[in-house]
């Protein structure tokens, strides 16, 4: 038979988690050769990957490849990346589906290497331990489902209106386009973590026409842009199932250098079904996690009936120079739309303070919980539309600032309130705020003056936008079990004291925080037997309407 020579680059996209990652470039090289099916290693570190012929059409009549084919052990022992890696460049090319073994365990090590996901993988019920004792590159995925498609620049558009409903370009099919301004600077982070800001972004979807989706519509006026790209959507779902991960965790330095040893989803259309991740080997002391489900620069994705676990929590020196805790995720969505989980949970348990929250995001719209049990919702850099149904938060609660529709029903909060408004990012919500047939436990039942909306504003920095309250709240069918509080409470505040320093009209705020119209309160109920307050700072919510519903 003629020998033939089959040569496919792949492509890892730019990892995107907490502003640590940089863009790493891996190639492997596929040959049909005469043979056995072979892997060999370049100086550069590069694999080449020979497949024999028959094997091919082995492969192609089965439909799917296994580790095994290309010399993983699944000892637990053996460093199986490089054969992990290979037989995803062989099912890419070829279009087969993957499948792990069953009862294999697959051993990676701390080596430089990303196996790039591009179709239907069946992780099964084998195990994968992922040692990040000793880590070449922390930045780098272990694995990464990638998108078979580029981007490209759109260089005719200059200028975006907020809600503008269509984009005036030629695009191949549905986009993802991803915008940013670097001369404004937005999120100007207040606090222990102050920082000086992120460029403008956002991130919408396009259909062929550049008619922008209305469920995620643009956020912001753009005078000026100084990139946008249009990255084509992969129309074809793509399902990883099963598997069974756990993190050795690493034993570096307590620093901001995170890593992200993971799984990094930069496609849309995806979903990851019944995926469980443990972490051990916890000390005194570790850098933090980006997320092991990382999700970013993508849409549509869905990860349903997965078991997560969250990091032990770490200090360090934050940039004001005090201690500070540092935000370690299992679960991370950045520069993402349309993002769901659905029926997850986590080992360890919800209302220990010892773990951080499990889910970090920034720049997101439409992220959705649904019968979930986890300790933490959190939206940093802003969320448009954010719902919360049929789950269990723990003690770090919903943390969000954003826009839109933020909607609670059918849930149990047990954090410090319903809703805490971040104030590092000038607890603004610019929208609607509903929380429907809820049960508010106040920090898990600890003793607490319970308030449903937390936040902290005082008028004097300057976050980059102007910083809204919601608009206009809707409470209804909700019970508070505040039994535990202490003698002085007086009952539970709708909003608890957003600034004891604005007390009459002589306070002046550089930057004028819009406060909430009006509260719409219906059958809310407390343990405690004592009625719903506004705030313990009457002033302040002097102006906001409350009438029952």
């Amino acid at each position: 038979m003629k020998n033939t020579f089959l040569t496919w680059f792949l492509l890892v996209s730019p990892i995107v988690s907490q502003g640590q990652n940089k863009a790493m470039q891996e190639s492997v090289t596929i040959t049909s050769q005469n043979g056995p099916n072979q892997i060999t290693t370049g100086e550069n570190g590069q694999i080449s990957v020979n497949v024999n012929a028959k094997d091919i059409l082995k492969y192609k009549k089965a439909g799917l490849v296994r580790y095994a084919d290309f010399g993983a052990k699944g000892d637990g022992k053996t460093d199986d990346i490089d054969a992990i890696t290979a037989t995803h460049a062989v099912a890419n090319l070829h279009g087969l589906r993957v499948k792990a073994d069953d009862g294999a365990t697959y051993y990676i090590s701390g080596k430089e290497r990303t196996a790039v996901i591009r179709t239907d993988t069946d992780f099964g019920k084998a195990a994968f331990i992922i040692d990040d004792t000793e880590v070449q590159n922390r930045n780098a995925s272990v694995f990464t489902v990638g998108s078979a498609h580029k981007s490209f620049k759109l260089e005719k558009v200059t200028a975006l209106k907020r809600n503008q409903k269509k984009l005036d370009a030629s695009l191949p099919g549905p986009c993802l386009i991803t915008v940013t301004n670097a001369n404004v600077k937005q999120y100007i982070r207040f606090g222990l973590n102050q920082n000086n800001g992120s460029s403008q972004t956002d991130i919408f979807v396009v259909d062929k026409n550049g008619n922008i989706d209305p469920n995620a519509p643009i956020i912001w006026d753009f005078d000026q842009i100084t990139e946008i790209t249009a990255l084509p959507i992969d129309e074809k779902p793509l399902k990883i199932t099963g598997g069974r991960f756990t993190t050795i965790a690493n034993r570096a330095e307590s620093r901001y250098t995170y890593y992200n040893r993971n799984i990094a989803v930069r496609c849309s259309n995806v979903t990851i079904d019944g995926l469980e991740h443990r972490i051990t080997g916890e000390g005194d002391h570790g850098a933090p996690y980006g997320g092991f489900i990382n999700i970013g620069d993508c849409s549509y994705v869905t990860v349903k009936n997965a078991v997560l676990t969250g990091h032990k929590t770490y200090s360090t020196i934050g940039t004001a120079g005090k201690p500070v805790n540092m935000g370690t995720y299992d679960l991370s969505v950045n520069r993402a739309l349309n993002v769901s989980f659905v029926n997850c949970s986590q080992t360890n348990d919800i209302n220990d303070s010892k773990f951080w929250g499990i889910l970090g995001s920034n720049f997101c719209k439409n992220l959705l919980y649904d019968n979930c049990t986890l300790s933490r919702f959190d939206a940093h850099q802003g969320v448009a539309n954010a719902t919360i149904r049929n789950s269990t938060l723990g003690h770090m609660g919903v943390n969000a600032i954003g826009s839109g529709m933020l909607l609670i029903e059918n849930s149990t909060i047990r954090g410090r309130s319903i809703v805490n408004l971040r104030s590092d990012y000038g607890s603004t919500w610019q929208g609607e705020l509903v929380i429907r047939n809820c049960v508010f436990v106040p920090s898990g039942g600890k003793p607490a003056t319970a308030s449903l909306i937390s936040g902290s504003y005082s008028g004097q920095h300057d976050f980059g936008y102007t910083c809204y309250m919601p608009e206009r709240i809707t409470i209804e069918n909700l019970r508070i079990d505040d039994s535990s509080h202490p003698e002085n409470y007086r009952g539970p505040a709708i909003f608890n004291n957003f600034n004891p320093e604005m007390t009459d009209d002589t306070y002046q705020e550089k930057f004028p925080y819009v406060k909430t119209k009006e509260v719409i309160v219906g059958n809310v109920t407390t343990t405690s037997g004592k009625k719903l307050r506004t705030s313990d700072n009457p002033f302040m919510f002097k102006d906001v309407v409350v009438r029952a519903k």
